[in-house]
């Protein structure tokens, strides 16, 4: 399933001012008129022209992503207030504090929204942190506005926009708009979660409200047998045996008391820390309309002891859902939850927020994201979808970027999920780490593959990487088991590393580029391998076309961030405030006994067997039987310490909760 990224910010700092002039035929040229200096916001793209022209009629939502008052001044406050070693460690800023020293002025939205009108836009919203102003107009609007020209193409099976020539702004203005979002819509991203579930067509409604009929859910999808309980409980004797350890049949999806139980968070809720009194705010696009029930229904089956009630869970959406196809807003409500129901299996007593934006383009989505941030709504936000890749520049990350300062801030812990695609060569071709996770004010949560005992016990995790072989005709094929997808990791080209990694993220690593230390990626993990993955339940379209509840196992690190949330709801607890920004604190603990160095070098020696059914619902169709190894990562991979595939490891249980919480009042 894909969607389009939120990468449409087009910015940069202010470049070369436009003087060129073209007089009309016959005009003397003695006394040209002078036209106002622009400033340009990025040049022609490579590969200019090779597109169509953009209908001049097509209706286009942009957004003006505007300059911070004082940016230095907001990344001081963010690292001061984040670092433990800093006098002002975790003196957190309420958001009015953060509009009057940081927000751009009234004046400056008033000048920004003004030159928008006098060019024909019509002006839609802006947040009460002036992040941005969002605004709708033609396609020659735009064109004329920015000095641009706007072309479409095809990329990967749908038509996308983007400029074939260079944007600029009057240099009037230039200062106060660090980029145009919405010019470009050529970035696919999707959720990162693996399922196997297939796509129904979204709803070719261009508007609808909430309370009109959403599209229905993606067909049921259900796991095959056999499979195990727990890890190895299951031997698959009647297979190849091709590696050193024995094959067994793949759990069935852990439950929430298994993982609690692993994660060491049962100790916890023994003594009432259970994540009571926090918030966690889930933000996907759009909204299933049988979240809470579906979320009630797992929880009674699977977790009887720990319901979802209805005064823990509160959903916050928009007037309108846009739906578009790139977006598949039926593939959302699986995204959605599970985050809902991994976050109440680790924090059973927290409260649960949904923020939905009207769909996944980077407009709506970035505003759910900072309507959280900028009116306080919760102590933990995770964010289970992503990039492919990074944006060319960090003009191009400007609007994001600030939101999540701003968390930082405020004492707001924001999580997004690494990838799931390992170092992402095999979708790319070149080594990559995914935006936003690679953002250095996100906690980028990677992926394991965990292995839990009969008794809800930790036995072993290693790195989530996936290689598969097919039995065919009683054989593995192939017989070496081939890479199809892994917790994303690696080094960042785009930010440099930030001050919390130094020391800690080895070199190799960092300079993996050789252009200087980076950001890398990512910070911390939790289970995200669907090999060893999480059982869920939701509301799928039957055969019969009937909408019912059914369960099966999910992946990815959608899973990993949205479990990772519930440690953090958990931790916050023990603490008795909000813990903030995450990674400093996280990179000081490294190598303790608050997190476990995940695999810590072990090579891949395990694998399980997992049997599918061909249709994704039931043995009409026949079976498949495939080998999926574990720790299969290619360029990333693990080792001792620090590593770029589970980054400083995963959370070792009530030692991680009072470590933390130790940091807090140290």
């Amino acid at each position: 399933m894909q969607r389009i990224v939120r990468r449409g910010v087009i910015a940069g700092t202010a470049a070369a001012v436009t003087m060129a002039v073209a007089l009309p035929a016959g005009a003397a040229p003695a006394s040209p008129a002078v036209p106002a200096p622009r400033a340009t916001l990025t040049a022609a793209p490579s590969g200019a022209g090779q597109s169509s022209r953009v209908l001049s009629s097509k209706k286009l939502q942009l957004t003006a992503v505007l300059a911070l008052a004082d940016e230095a001044g907001a990344e001081n406050a963010a690292k001061a207030i984040s670092d433990p070693t800093s006098a002002s460690y975790r003196h957190f800023m309420t958001a009015a504090q953060w509009r009057k020293a940081f927000a751009p002025t009234d004046a400056t939205v008033k000048s920004v929204t003004s030159w928008l009108t006098s060019n024909g836009f019509t002006v839609t919203s802006v947040p009460a942190n002036h992040r941005y102003v969002s605004f709708t107009g033609t396609a020659a609007q735009a064109e004329a506005a920015f000095a641009t020209q706007l072309g479409e193409s095809t990329k990967a099976g749908r038509q996308v926009m983007a400029p074939t020539t260079s944007v600029s702004v009057p240099a009037s203005i230039a200062g106060a708009v660090a980029g145009i979002s919405g010019l470009d819509t050529s970035a696919l991203t999707r959720p990162l979660n693996t399922t196997g579930q297939a796509k129904l067509t979204p709803a070719k409604a261009a508007k609808a409200k909430p309370s009109d009929v959403l599209p229905l859910p993606d067909p049921v999808f259900r796991n095959a047998t056999p499979c195990s309980a727990y890890y190895g409980q299951k031997a698959a004797t009647s297979v190849p045996q091709i590696l050193a350890d024995p094959l067994t049949y793949a759990p069935c999806g852990y439950k929430p008391a298994q993982l609690r139980g692993a994660y060491g968070l049962d100790q916890s809720q023994a003594s009432g820390y259970d994540g009571r009194g926090v918030t966690v705010a889930v933000v996907d696009a759009y909204a299933s309309p049988y979240i809470y029930a579906d979320a009630a229904t797992y929880a009674s089956r699977n977790d009887a002891a720990h319901p979802l009630r209805s005064y823990q869970f509160s959903q916050l959406l928009p007037a309108t859902y846009s739906f578009v196809d790139e977006c598949g807003a039926s593939g959302w409500y699986g995204e959605e939850t599970l985050d809902v129901e991994a976050v109440h299996g680790l924090a059973p007593a927290a409260n649960i927020l949904y923020v939905g934006a009207s769909s996944c383009q980077n407009y709506d989505i970035n505003a759910a994201v900072n309507s959280v941030v900028d009116n306080n709504l919760a102590q933990v936000i995770t964010n289970s979808y992503g990039d492919t890749g990074e944006p060319a520049s960090l003009a191009d990350v400007a609007e994001e970027h600030q939101t999540y300062i701003q968390a930082a801030a405020q004492g707001i812990s924001v999580l997004f999920s690494s990838g799931d695609n390992g170092d992402e060569i095999v979708n790319t071709g070149t080594r990559q780490v995914d935006y936003e996770a690679s953002d250095p004010y996100v906690t980028a949560v990677g992926g394991t593959a965990l292995a839990v005992g009969a008794s809800n016990n930790y036995e072993f995790e290693q790195g989530w990487g996936t290689g598969k072989s097919i039995l065919t005709d009683g054989l593995w094929s192939p017989t070496a088991p081939a890479y199809v997808y892994g917790g994303g990791g690696g080094t960042s080209q785009l930010f440099k590393q930030p001050w919390y990694q130094k020391g800690v993220v080895p070199a190799s690593i960092a300079k993996y580029f050789g252009k200087g230390a980076h950001r890398a990626v990512p910070d911390v993990s939790m289970v995200g391998d669907p090999s060893t993955g999480f059982l869920v339940g939701q509301s799928q379209l039957a055969l019969d076309g009937t909408v019912k509840y059914s369960e099966y196992r999910i992946g990815g690190t959608s899973l990993s961030s949205p479990l990772f949330a519930g440690v953090t709801a958990v931790a916050i607890q023990v603490a008795g405030s909000s813990l903030g920004f995450l990674n400093p604190s996280l990179y000081q603990l490294a190598g303790t006994s608050a997190l476990r160095d995940v695999n810590a070098g072990k090579a891949v020696t395990d694998g399980v067997v997992r049997v599918d059914y061909i249709n994704g619902s039931n043995a009409h169709d026949g079976l498949r039987t495939s080998l999926r190894t574990l720790n299969q990562t290619g360029t990333i991979y693990t080792r001792p310490g620090y590593d770029d595939v589970t980054g400083v490891g995963s959370p070792n249980g009530v030692s991680f909760l009072l470590a933390v919480a130790a940091l807090h009042h140290s």
